[in-house]
């Protein structure tokens, strides 16, 4: 039993006692003064051994401040410069030399189909480089044709092949292609043209007049002599003698063994025969050797008159 336990019960013991055995009375009593002496001295200690319970705030809890999680600088941007790529075989197509697209031909005529090319790859084309037939309609054409010679990077050639137009009327049209050497086909080209059918006269003349004469080259003789001038001497001339059957403008092509000329005209006021002359600077080196000089008209008659053929060359001076 604590302290503060006893004084309380032997003040309430005390206080009973007194309580029972003394009577009540008017005037004070000095045993009842005593006592609530006691009583106050009692309630004092207890006041004093029992402590106030006072109001405790409890002291907020710190708030910790969130973690921000490190920021990560992105990774560095890899920028990747593409290396130039060669090629080895590239063709640019630069002009239909001859036979234009859709170009009207009639049944079963002979023609020789001219393009003309540009080497743009980084390899050069050599005899072992062919055109070679595709796809569509070969009108008789060869399945493959060789190259004449070398086309170095940088160079045009024109490439022709001689064809017959079908016989029967219609839309023709033949694809072809490049291929070198290792046998890869490297461009695609084309052929285009309408056959249509003569119509024949009626058999009823509907006018007096004579029929119209359609304008066209009748033929092409050729003869070979010499030419000189500067460092030229006795140099091969083809002389080309082409004649019309009237009043029009002729396009032509020279065409030789070591490639084919742009188209050029000539102008006839009536019907007669016009020569013109192709001068060869062939080197003395080929002297002896085959070479060929022709004319293809491209109208109005799209036909190849042939090749005059000779072996002379220009003599060293």
């Amino acid at each position: 039993m604590n302290k503060t336990t006893a004084i309380v019960s032997t003040a309430l013991a005390l206080l009973l006692a007194l309580t029972a055995c003394n009577l009540p009375s008017s005037a004070p009593n000095p045993t009842d003064t005593a006592a609530t002496v006691v009583a106050q001295t009692v309630q004092a200690q207890l006041t004093q051994a029992v402590p106030s319970i006072a109001t405790v705030t409890p002291s907020p809890i710190p708030v910790l401040p969130t973690a921000v999680p490190p920021t990560l600088a992105p990774p560095p941007t890899v920028i990747v410069i593409p290396t130039a790529t060669t090629i080895c075989d590239i063709a640019q197509f630069i002009t239909d030399v001859t036979i234009q697209d859709d170009t009207i031909l009639t049944p079963g005529e002979t023609f020789t189909k001219t393009w003309r090319f540009k080497n743009v790859g980084v390899c050069s084309w050599t005899p072992s480089y062919a055109i070679v037939f595709a796809s569509g309609n070969s009108m008789n054409g060869p399945a493959t044709q060789a190259l004449a010679g070398n086309v170095n990077t940088g160079q045009t050639v024109d490439i022709s092949v001689n064809l017959p137009a079908p016989t029967t009327p219609g839309d023709y049209k033949g694809n072809w292609n490049l291929r070198n050497a290792a046998g890869l086909l490297f461009k695609t080209f084309w052929v285009s043209i309408k056959v249509q059918a003569v119509t024949p006269p009626s058999a009823t003349p509907t006018s007096t007049l004579p029929p119209a004469i359609v304008f066209a080259v009748t033929g092409v003789t050729y003869s070979v002599s010499t030419w000189s001038s500067g460092g030229n001497v006795n140099c091969p001339r083809i002389t080309a003698n082409i004649t019309a059957n009237g009043a029009g403008t002729v396009t032509y092509t020279w065409t030789s063994t070591s490639g084919t000329n742009s188209p050029q005209t000539l102008v006839f006021g009536s019907a007669g025969t016009q020569s013109i002359n192709y001068d060869w600077a062939r080197g003395s080196v080929w002297a002896g050797t085959d070479a060929g000089v022709g004319i293809y008209i491209n109208a109005p008659n799209h036909q190849d008159f042939g090749m005059q053929h000779f072996t002379t060359a220009c003599t060293t001076p």
